[in-house]
């Protein structure tokens, strides 16, 4: 038999060997140590889209076939025959898949329990590189198939139609797309699903449940999205947060042993999940955007046992009791030994009235291809002179007819890598505006104009520009943290050597020692990233305090176990 994988997929067509390797006998014989020999039937079905895995086959004969939800219904993806493999990266994140599949001709298949998988995963370094790479390529695959078993349709004119739209991309959810002013298609899918225009957008999930402008966290669940956690459990580390530095803790937290929990609002990368590229990050001579970045980190923490739910916003850290306790605003809490804050910093706005009824029709704090597919061969204005606006700037300035780049400063020197401005200098269709401000916005229902107001002589100018970029400075996403810890003038956290005399009054720090480098005036409390005080706004900066932080993590445990608070480690 000759696998007939769906023949619009460039991605199995030029890959196919990584992504459907040949198991050899000497590693099917040590998969098989690991779970039991089970006899098949043609048509019998093993996993349906929205089932969590709970089996692993390797297929011995006989043969499997995949399958992906289109317009038409059901069509193949690819057949796999002995000696391959289920499974993508669902089957280590436990979250819900998105394939059909069903046995095509009788047969024997290897099972093996999920947990046991990840054992191997995590054990075996041949079968590890061999799973990982596969896993990750299928996914690739599948997002590249445009699946109907998720629906959106909206309108690109909509704020919460790109929320829907950046949510589902960054979290490597396959989707297809309706814009309901520009597919013929669109009016149709919602006669359907007897959904009048005006309810847009909307998300249908799995084919079946129309979810009307829902919250990112409805979607998650309707698409079984998060792993399925036990409210009762106690985690060694929870790290609020799932950008550079929190993924960088938890990929060594977790590689080392600890049980890891982590909880972040929107997706995997935070603010730099959002960056189109990063060049001057070691090791990437010729750069690699945020989303990439997230998306190998997440895999990493994953592929070590690390838990990670997106989707879920902290709320409060109750911090008169141990283990922690820290509540979501979606309910519920989640406890753990340590806390690990991680929780980054955002883009301040401006202080314009009507701004926000703007955001996401013409104002936008993210510059990733969904924003620039709204912007192209447009003119558009970028507010901010940092290294997030430079990238912006330039990625942008590929597909827009213009880029102003508004800074109240002198220039860019004083906040922007010097090769961002060389880029900038060196862009003919980009303009630095300086010692300029925005000050107004004006449209109906979206952005048509705006005006800036040049501060050497206060003359305003009006442009009729519809696309406006802000990354304007940061400000902590701490408010969270229900006083618990200490904070500076700006509301970062203080750690370490910045903690002063004052901070740290008995009882409040009962310990002998001084708090470690990273350590908050909270024992057992940490904070690494943008919304640390003092920290340098750097991927590579982010990702070396969260990975420094662990071996501090351990020293605090050590402590717990020994007053008898929590669990020896190994």
């Amino acid at each position: 038999m000759t696998p007939e994988p769906i023949a619009t997929n460039e991605l199995l067509r030029t890959r196919r060997n990584q992504m459907f390797p040949k198991l050899t006998a000497a590693q099917i014989a040590r998969l098989e140590h690991h779970g039991e020999r089970r006899q098949t039937h043609a048509g019998e079905i093993l996993y349906q889209p929205g089932d969590r895995p709970s089996k692993f086959f390797v297929v011995i004969s006989g043969d499997i076939e995949l399958y992906v939800s289109q317009r038409s219904g059901y069509e193949l993806f690819y057949t796999l025959l002995p000696g391959d493999f289920t499974g993508e990266m669902n089957a280590l994140r436990g979250s819900a898949g998105m394939a059909r599949a069903r046995v095509g001709h009788d047969g024997i298949l290897i099972a093996i329990d999920i947990e046991r998988l990840r054992l191997i995963v995590q054990t075996d370094a041949e079968l590890s590189e061999l799973f990982m790479r596969a896993f990750i390529l299928r996914r690739m695959g599948l997002l590249s198939e445009h699946s109907c078993d998720v629906v959106l349709i909206g309108s690109g004119h909509s704020a919460d139609t790109l929320r829907l739209n950046e949510f589902l991309t960054r979290n490597a959810i396959p989707f297809a797309m309706f814009d309901v002013s520009a597919d013929a298609d669109a009016q149709a899918m919602l006669e359907r699903f007897h959904v009048p225009p005006e309810d847009v957008p909307v998300v249908i999930c799995r084919g079946e449940r129309v979810l009307k402008n829902p919250s990112n966290f409805e979607v998650a669940g309707c698409l079984g999205v998060n792993p399925q956690i036990d409210a009762t459990r106690v985690h060694d580390l929870l790290i609020v947060g799932a950008g550079p530095a929190g993924l960088a803790a938890a990929v060594y937290a977790a590689s080392e042993g600890l049980d890891v929990r982590m909880v972040e609002i929107t997706a995997a990368g935070g603010q730099a999940g959002t960056s189109s590229k990063i060049e001057n990050y070691l090791g990437f001579p010729t750069g690699i955007s945020g989303l990439a970045l997230a998306g190998r980190a997440l895999s990493q923490a994953q592929k070590f046992g690390a838990s990670v739910s997106v989707a879920l916003q902290a709320t409060g850290l109750h911090c008169d009791r141990r283990p922690f306790v820290v509540d979501l605003a979606e309910g519920g809490s989640v406890r753990a030994h340590i806390v690990l804050i991680a929780s980054g910093a955002q883009y301040r706005t401006l202080d314009i009235d009507n701004l926000s009824h703007f955001l996401g029709a013409g104002v936008y704090y993210a510059a990733t291809a969904l924003e620039a597919k709204l912007c192209d061969k447009k003119e558009i204005v970028i507010v901010g002179g940092g290294n997030s606006a430079g990238q912006a700037a330039v990625f942008l300035a590929n597909s827009c007819n213009h880029v102003h780049i508004l800074v109240r400063s002198d220039g860019l020197a004083e906040s922007m890598s010097s090769y961002l401005i060389r880029r900038i200098e060196q862009s003919p269709n980009i303009t630095v505006h300086v010692h300029t401000q925005l000050v107004a916005l004006e449209g109906e229902r979206e952005l048509q104009r705006i005006t800036w107001r040049r501060g050497t002589d206060g003359t305003e100018e009006q442009h009729e520009i519809a696309h406006v970029f802000l990354m304007t400075g940061a400000l902590p996403n701490t408010r969270w943290l229900n006083g618990c810890v200490a904070l500076d003038a700006r509301g970062f956290v203080r750690t370490g050597l910045d903690l002063r005399p004052e901070d740290l009054p008995a009882p409040r720090w009962p310990l002998a020692r001084q708090p470690y480098l990273l350590e908050t005036n909270l024992p057992g409390v940490f904070a690494v990233g943008d919304v640390r005080c003092g920290s340098v706004k750097r991927v590579a900066a982010a990702v070396g305090e969260g990975s420094s932080c662990v071996q501090f993590v351990h020293r605090a445990l050590r402590e717990l176990s020994d007053a008898g608070q929590a669990p020896a480690q190994a």
